[in-house]
């Protein structure tokens, strides 16, 4: 595994320490304000993240799927990443402080709705990623060194676009309830 791939996993399990930091701060340690300064600190972790791809790609490295990951990565943490934090923070209320009532699964319509919301934060994540990987391209302007970025922009268009179509697949065929007894 090269730089960039160790800085990915190092970033992830930073994004995740800080959340559960900022749980435990919120929750446990009943330290609002140190809970909202320890999410604040994930936006860091990606910036962190594109800094080193960027340097490594100046130094004249050539870019890999690792390189092209890392803008994948910054693009999913910022489209999802305030609602990987409200979903931690209903977990972490669920399982460990027992305060709240297990969400109910949606179907039917509300399902559908609620998948269209996620292929648009997909998109969104698509579109930032993608713009990353298109301006390192015409950063580095070798087309040999920055190969990976325009087949890792093929494959993620694909997998967008068929995301929309199981997405669609949900309006056309809700999904149904299944209440088990």
């Amino acid at each position: 595994m090269n730089g960039i791939a160790w800085a990915i996993v190092i970033c992830e399990i930073l994004f995740w320490v800080f959340i559960v930091s900022g749980l435990v701060a919120r929750y446990i340690g009943k330290k609002e304000t140190l809970g909202l300064v320890l999410f604040a600190m994930t936006p860091l972790v990606d910036l962190a993240l594109l800094a080193l791809t960027g340097y490594d790609m100046y130094r004249g490295s050539t870019a890999t799927m690792a390189h092209g990951i890392a803008a994948i990565y910054i693009g999913v943490s910022i489209a999802y990443g305030k609602s990987m934090i409200r979903w931690a923070d209903d977990q972490f209320c669920f399982y460990i402080l027992k305060t709240k009532k297990k969400p109910a699964k949606k179907t039917g319509m509300a399902f559908a709705k609620h998948d269209f919301v996620n292929w648009l934060r997909h998109l969104l994540a698509f579109i930032i990623g993608a713009g990353l990987l298109f301006l390192l391209t015409n950063l580095i302007g070798n087309a040999e060194r920055t190969e990976a970025f325009g087949q890792l922009i093929r494959v993620w268009s694909l997998v967008v676009g068929l995301d929309l179509l199981i997405t669609l697949s949900y309006f056309i065929w809700p999904r149904p309830n299944r209440r088990t007894a």
